[in-house]
């Protein structure tokens, strides 16, 4: 009788060694990549409720809620150019060269002038290098200033009030017209629509050319 011996395996027996480390380096693998972005969406990592000490202990509760300060009175560039600006110590002195003028907490504000070094303000709202975002772009299309930093006017400490990522962003930007004020309402802190947001958002976005949503959401738009 022919005995058909068997036929020799392709790979060595210890090859198996490797595919068992294989599998568990794409396991562990799988599990590195989906703790990441569960980090990476945590609201923590998303800065939102970041409210850093800042040098001077501003209290926009104070100015921008009791006073009634306009935003634009400090951060005089936001409806002209790219960045908000942070106010020049001159500003401060508009009202506390007499106002005030000798109180401890302005003590920086008082050095900053006499040295002519700017107030060191810590950044919050810190988008990454790599996105381009224009204030006056925003303003000057009826998007609010609460829509973004939130209700600064109850803020005794000013904190990230929205995470700023990417899908944040295009919410708004894949449907605006739930967004989009009267411009002498921008910076109403607490704006209410007097008519339907849908229908005035649509009369809004026609009024100020803003484009349609392919364009609104092209990455080159953000990305430069």
């Amino acid at each position: 009788m022919l005995k058909i011996s068997p036929a020799p395996l392709p790979f060595p027996k210890w090859v198996n060694k490797f595919l068992v480390i294989g599998a568990s380096i794409v396991g562990f693998g799988g599990a590195y990549v989906l703790a990441v972005a569960i980090y990476a969406a945590a609201p923590g990592t998303q800065r939102v409720g970041y409210a850093p000490k800042q040098p001077v202990a501003y209290s926009h509760l104070l100015h921008a809620g009791e006073l009634g300060i306009d935003c634009r009175y400090c951060h005089n560039t936001v409806d002209t150019s790219a960045q908000a600006s942070i106010p020049p110590t001159q500003v401060c002195l508009n009202c506390h060269a007499n106002i005030r003028s000798t109180s401890e907490k302005l003590i920086p504000i008082r050095e900053s002038y006499a040295t002519g070094m700017p107030v060191e303000w810590v950044r919050i709202h810190d988008l990454p290098d790599f996105v381009y975002f224009n204030h006056s772009a925003h303003v000057n299309r009826g998007v609010g200033c609460a829509s973004c930093h939130g209700r600064i006017d109850k803020m005794e400490v000013v904190s990230q009030d929205q995470p700023l990522t990417m899908g944040w962003c295009l919410d708004c930007h894949r449907n605006p017209e739930k967004h989009l004020r009267p411009l002498d309402e921008v910076t109403t802190m607490d704006y209410v629509p007097l008519e339907d947001q849908e229908a005035l958002g649509e009369r809004l976005k026609a009024e100020y050319k803003i484009r349609d949503r392919e364009k609104l959401t092209d990455c080159s738009l953000c990305h430069r």
